[in-house]
């Protein structure tokens, strides 16, 4: 049986750091889900779909075969059995990911292959519905999350740190805004499962809350 792994939480949490993390301690894959939401859309721009046709999109979305594989310590994504790992961060790609994305039929079969991948793999997954309902018989579920001042206070560190202007006010304010448009969209809005342990890393290191989730793991 494999084992599960579910973070979920809102923006500006620091899920993905905390899951890649957890994964490398226990060697388990760390599912990248928004590096499958682009595989999908690189997947779509190669057979010349527009980004404006949602039909076009639903129907050609359910032939892709999408996976990760970790090769000498390496996360590969794998489409159609061919490594794209490389071709994944183009700003063409990440337009028609953000189109994409929104379709419900893309969401339903990159749903489908994350469980495939989730059953027959130890794994751990980050996100907004992975314990709600991406893998709802997760092992351990968790919700993380942190302040929203918080949050942007770390957003604003990172963006100052490579040298970029930023505002901090502009920052918390997207985050607000960001939060709600995730608890309130229609699908699989962004909530904490009844059976998930809430870890709150507002006044937390990465270390710690690595150790905290390690535990209940353990």
């Amino acid at each position: 049986m494999s084992y599960q792994i579910a973070i979920d939480g809102p923006a500006g949490a620091g899920k993905s750091t905390i899951a890649k993390e957890i994964a490398k301690r226990l060697g388990f894959i760390y599912v990248d889900t928004g590096a499958m939401y682009r595989a999908m859309a690189l997947y779509l721009l190669r057979r010349g779909i527009p980004a404006d046709s949602p039909e076009e999109i639903s129907a050609a979305s359910q032939k892709a075969d999408i996976t990760i594989a970790y090769r000498d310590g390496l996360q590969q994504v794998l489409l159609d059995g061919e490594n794209v790992t490389s071709l994944l961060r183009t700003e063409e790609v990440g337009n028609m990911a953000s189109a994409s994305s929104a379709n419900p039929d893309v969401r339903e079969k990159l749903v489908e292959l994350q469980r495939l991948l989730a059953d027959r793999e130890n794994v751990v997954m980050d996100g907004r519905d992975i314990g709600t309902c991406v893998l709802p018989h997760a092992d351990v579920k968790i919700y993380l999350t942190a302040s929203a001042a918080c949050r942007a206070k770390r957003r604003y560190d990172e963006l100052t740190a490579k040298g970029e202007a930023c505002d901090l006010e502009v920052i918390e304010a997207d985050i607000r805004k960001r939060d709600h448009q995730d608890m309130t969209r229609e699908h699989s809005p962004l909530r904490q499962a009844e059976d998930a342990v809430l870890l709150d890393s507002s006044d937390l290191t990465i270390a710690q809350v690595v150790e905290n989730i390690l535990a209940l793991v353990n």
